[in-house]
């Protein structure tokens, strides 16, 4: 049996034309708007190193942030499944990206260290779903890097 398939859609608009468009690779901004419908605008840019706007969201954070939250996604719903209580999650990710001259930039991997708060249900199952949401989230399924997760779990 064929499984589901999802589609999404965004709209992209470069919103850096400076008057004089591509003239040149510093004459252009990098801002730009990502839209979806039904969504707030998200306001993009590069990354500072890569001449863009720090103010705005750029393409590697949000990678990151993608892995993130799939994985948090499903940790909650399989701790939902098994019975373990979450009453705080919180994850300070880090993706490692390399550049150089051949392929550009790449990232290398993206680190996830979830800090799960627990009331009910045991702590060491509760660290062991981690492998389990792992395994499941799409979006890490989907890049071609290792993504590694250090969980650590409390008591409440």
């Amino acid at each position: 049996m064929a499984g589901k398939t999802h589609s999404y859609a965004t709209h992209v608009e470069w919103t850096g034309n400076r008057g004089t468009g591509t003239s040149s690779y510093g004459a252009y901004g990098r801002e730009h708007v990502i839209r979806m419908d039904g969504k707030p605008d998200i306001m993009g840019s590069a990354d500072a190193a890569f001449r863009g706007n720090a103010d705005r969201h750029n393409p590697e954070d949000m990678l990151v942030a993608a892995v993130s939250t799939c994985h948090m996604l499903w940790y909650l719903h399989l701790a939902a499944e098994a019975g373990v209580v979450v009453v705080g999650y919180t994850d300070a990710a880090r993706g490692a990206m390399v550049e150089d001259a051949v392929r550009g930039g790449y990232f290398t991997e993206i680190v996830l260290r979830p800090m799960v708060t627990i009331t009910a249900g045991d702590a060491a199952a509760a660290e062991h779903l981690h492998e389990a949401a792992h395994a499941k989230c799409y979006i890490a399924n989907s890049v071609n890097f290792p993504v590694r997760c250090i969980p650590q779990v409390r008591q409440a």
